[in-house]
């Protein structure tokens, strides 16, 4: 069984028109969201074998806020390149490449390409994964390179705005 996590960045900030999309970093809200879906998540799910972020600036803090509610030191934490700005394709690309002896994965990026991503693995009517926005799929397989579309099970989604009035949450 493999288990496959999709996790968008947290908010970011749009203040400083200099930067590059790749270099903008996360705004406050989603320096406060980032570290409340990471406790979310910790309690929701034991572990992950494996995580892997774009390289862009807000995934990979976003990431590393959940590394460390999971205890993994930031060093475990691998960046890929191919996530940034990905098409479907090159999504399952990186899906089809991750090392089999990690079972379960998280995956840090970006819309539009996680929203189809999920969609296509599980056909499930995913339409939008919210800022600092979880989706859990479940795949019957061995391998990472069986996954393909429809094989997937979405067991779970979750976003910020759905802890909003129940926590203290902003």
């Amino acid at each position: 069984m493999r288990t496959l996590f999709l996790v968008r960045h947290a908010k970011s900030s749009w203040a400083d028109a200099a930067l590059r999309d790749h270099d903008r970093p996360l705004n406050d809200r989603g320096l406060r969201d980032a570290p409340f879906m990471a406790d979310v998540f910790r309690d929701r799910e034991a572990s992950v074998d494996l995580i892997v972020s774009s390289t862009a600036v807000r995934a990979h803090r976003t990431a590393l806020f959940f590394a460390a509610g999971l205890s993994h030191p930031p060093s475990s934490l691998r960046l890929e390149p191919a996530i940034y700005d990905a098409s479907l394709n090159a999504l399952m690309k990186v899906v089809n490449h991750l090392p089999d002896q990690a079972e379960r994965v998280a995956l840090f990026g970006h819309e539009p390409g996680f929203t189809e991503l999920a969609d296509h693995l599980t056909g499930a009517g995913i339409t939008h994964i919210p800022t600092c926005g979880m989706v859990r799929i479940d795949f019957h397989l061995d391998q990472w390179s069986l996954v393909t579309r429809h094989v997937g099970m979405l067991v779970w989604s979750d976003h910020p705005k759905a802890h909003r009035g129940q926590t203290d949450l902003p």
